[in-house]
């Protein structure tokens, strides 16, 4: 009997079946979909938190009239969206403070990435004008802007001109110390082979400095933003700078949190736009492309 006992437990396991391909991809998919679905429950889950005990504070404990909460935040842009602004449609204020963010950003960045790579291939133009970019990075932006609105008015132009200084010097550093890492091996086999400085600086520079690059966008454009609404609280005849500055004038706390909110959506369009021209320009570097779109 122990003779039977012992053949029993030494008999090989069952060995499982091999999954194909097709049923490894269907559950590596599978479980992607879950845990994307938790960490949205999760999310949405917080958010009604904060939300809700917000709500119950401002209604139980402290004045809404100082803090506001989310039904009265929720009325107002209602309203700005039915019914209009004192100051005109929310389109026309939407569209005044996106037209600023997005030409000062366009600028600001195409002129960031061209003297910061220039720069970064020159150490000897780098080294001359060092303290006069410290300098100028330096200055407050707020000044600036105010600054601006003297010399250009309160059109488009000073705001353009505030979101172009903000977005200029985030774009910069970034371009600079992409073009500084670049491999020096890459660029002196590129020379034996004949590559004049042009050809260097487009098809070696550029493409190895694109990561540096593009991680600077994401933040650039949150400048950009925050330059024209700057600007405009400063002043204007239109935006949602304006908004929020005139909420704030007749003590509308409801009004400063709506305006907020909407160039936080804004924002976070604008992120999932640069996002996805990331992961277009970064195929041909999966691991970059896929560990872009963290925190």
């Amino acid at each position: 009997m122990s003779h039977d006992v012992l053949e029993k437990d030494a008999a090989p396991a069952p060995v499982p079946e091999n999954e194909t391909e097709e049923q490894i991809l269907a559950r590596v998919r599978t479980n992607a979909r879950r845990v994307r679905l938790r960490t949205w429950g999760l999310r949405i889950a917080l958010v009604v938190l904060w939300l809700g005990s917000w709500e119950l504070t401002a209604t139980l404990w402290i004045d809404p009239f100082f803090y506001s909460k989310p039904s009265l935040i929720w009325d107002r842009l209602v309203e700005w969206f039915t019914e209009g602004t004192q100051f005109g449609s929310i389109w026309l204020q939407i569209f005044t403070t996106v037209q600023e963010a997005v030409l000062g950003f366009l600028i600001g960045a195409v002129a960031g990435v061209v003297l910061g790579t220039l720069l970064g291939r020159s150490r000897y133009w780098a080294d001359v004008l060092a303290p006069f970019i410290k300098a100028l990075n330096a200055v407050p932006r707020i000044v600036l802007a105010a600054l601006f609105i003297i010399w250009f008015g309160l059109g488009l132009s000073s705001k353009v001109a505030t979101v172009v200084v903000l977005v200029f010097f985030a774009v910069f550093f970034n371009a600079f110390t992409g073009a500084r890492e670049v491999d020096g091996n890459v660029i002196n086999n590129a020379r034996i082979l004949g590559a004049g400085k042009r050809q260097v600086l487009t098809a070696i520079v550029l493409p190895s400095a694109t990561t540096w690059i593009l991680s600077s966008l994401h933040t650039a454009f949150g400048f950009a933003l925050i330059g024209a609404v700057v600007g405009e609280y400063a002043g204007a005849s239109r935006g949602l700078g304006l908004l929020i500055s005139n909420a704030q004038g007749t003590f509308d706390s409801a009004g400063i949190y709506a305006g907020m909110i909407i160039i936080t959506v804004i924002a976070l369009l604008a992120e999932w736009g640069i996002g996805m021209a990331e992961g277009k320009l970064l195929k041909w570097r999966p691991s970059q492309a896929q560990s872009s779109h963290g925190i």
